[in-house]
């Protein structure tokens, strides 16, 4: 049985979160683990699809997956959330929130993020077609002091997934 914990992975589009939590997701799951995935593309097509993209609307989309993390980690369900959340200020109060809570960092070059961008979100972005893109037109503010950082242009998804995972073992939620 394991204690609930949201695992919070922020970092640019196309950094690698999403890959990185369904590896660590798939993994937990095979070993009897309650993983609920919350994803920033799933939550948007449902819980947040009345929002757009400014800084007011990114706000108010963690503080809606906050309120939903935090109801399901103390049910002792292991919350793998993997949002751009790309302000520091936010994603301290969803920590404050949520109480049991790992930041990850999903570090990566800019250059990495554009090679990785199969949905070609950079490329319209720097043509002017999509406004306010975290990395383009605006801010991403790097965590001063996660839990736990992840260069996921330099390592393997599997090297990546298991650092979480001996992250979570080290500070006992598994």
């Amino acid at each position: 049985m394991s204690k609930g914990v949201t695992v919070w992975f922020t970092g640019l589009p196309c950094s690698g979160k999403t890959t990185v939590a369904d590896r660590v997701a798939e993994t937990l799951k095979k070993k009897g683990y309650k993983v609920e995935r919350l994803d920033g593309d799933t939550v948007r097509k449902g819980l947040t699809s009345d929002l757009g993209f400014s800084k007011k609307d990114r706000d108010e989309n963690i503080k809606r997956v906050t309120f939903v993390a935090k109801l399901l980690t103390r049910n002792d369900v292991i919350v793998l959330a993997t949002f751009v959340s790309p302000y520091k200020e936010r994603r301290r109060l969803s920590r404050e929130e949520i109480g049991s809570f790992i930041e990850v960092y999903t570090r990566c070059s800019l250059e990495e993020c554009m090679k990785r961008d199969v949905k070609g979100m950079y490329k319209k972005a720097l043509a002017g077609e999509i406004k306010d893109f975290t990395g383009v037109d605006d801010p991403y503010e790097e965590p001063e002091n996660p839990e736990l950082i992840l260069d996921t242009d330099k390592e393997s998804v599997e090297e990546s997934a298991r650092k979480v995972i001996d992250k979570m073992m080290s500070l006992r939620y598994l």
